[in-house]
């Protein structure tokens, strides 16, 4: 009876382990299964990345190309200007049309500063070409120390001196504004134009009266007028005209701070002394003074 219970058992026992191989096996099935889709997807997944890849060069290829060739060779190239304050923009870009500039290939920087230089309110003239189209253009306009009148076919006109005695045309509202700007008369301008440059001799004058124009103090506003008085061997003096007073100050070429100075004490103790007064001498380092003549 007990062999019989044993065999029963054995037997019983083999079912349970078949039970569990089968049953480990089909779980085996499933997961094969779903590595498999798995798999097939992530494929699917570098198959699509690869196509995004490869859409996304093919695009940068084009835009290469676009900026590299296309754009620099067929689009208008896009001038900007900066640094105009008295000079019109419009007379700027007509000169750059003179140099037939259509494209940011085309564009020739040389040309550009050279025409552009050729207006005579610009000191300085920097071009720079930025890729793929732009073109930026700074210049530095020239600033009027002093100020004539130049007479040419349509009348007189107001003509502007920078420091380094270049003449030139500007905003004339502008000169009028600044009364730090003196009038110079006298001077030789037969033979200049616009863009030319004083004689040498006169171009120290220039600067004297840049400097003096840097004070704090504004000299020049209290002076209407500065005429150049030639003399032999080519030398010249000043006749300064104060304003608010009949009298005029004759001096030598050298015009600094003292010397103005000097002026403005003299101008107070000639009134002073002798109302009558029409010149005073403050060359060869004294104090002279003439009277008016009568009905002058």
């Amino acid at each position: 009876m007990s062999r019989a219970r044993e065999g029963r058992d054995s037997v019983y026992t083999e079912a349970l382990f078949s039970g569990s191989y089968f049953n480990n096996s089909g779980s085996f099935s499933v997961h094969k299964k779903e590595s498999a889709k798995e798999s097939v997807m992530a494929d699917k997944k570098v198959k699509v990345l690869k196509i995004i890849v490869l859409i996304l060069c093919i695009l940068l290829l084009i835009e290469a190309v676009l900026y590299t060739f296309v754009i620099p060779s067929l689009v208008p190239a896009k001038i900007s200007f900066s640094g105009f304050k008295n000079i019109s923009e419009d007379a700027a870009r007509e000169k750059i049309q003179q140099i037939n500039t259509l494209t940011w290939m085309q564009f020739d920087t040389n040309k550009a500063v050279n025409v552009l230089s050729s207006i005579s309110g610009i000191e300085k003239v920097s071009v720079y070409k930025h890729f793929p189209d732009r073109v930026d253009i700074r210049i530095i306009e020239r600033e009027a120390v002093a100020k004539t009148i130049v007479e040419t076919a349509d009348g007189c006109k107001t003509v502007q001196i920078d420091k380094n005695g270049v003449l030139f045309y500007s905003n004339a509202r502008y000169i009028a504004k600044d009364s730090n700007i003196p009038l110079i008369t006298g001077l030789p301008l037969e033979n200049l134009s616009e863009g030319s440059r004083l004689p040498s001799k006169y171009r120290s004058l220039m600067e004297q009266i840049d400097y003096i124009r840097s004070l704090p103090q504004k000299y020049f506003a209290a002076v209407s007028e500065i005429q150049v008085v030639t003399k032999e061997y080519g030398n010249y003096e000043l006749v300064l005209y104060p304003v608010h007073t009949h009298i005029s100050v004759l001096t030598d070429r050298v015009l600094n701070e003292d010397s103005l100075k000097y002026m403005m004490v003299a101008l107070d103790v000639v009134n002073s002394l002798e109302p009558n007064a029409g010149e005073i001498d403050l060359r060869y380092g004294s104090v002279s003074y003439r009277t008016r003549s009568i009905g002058g």
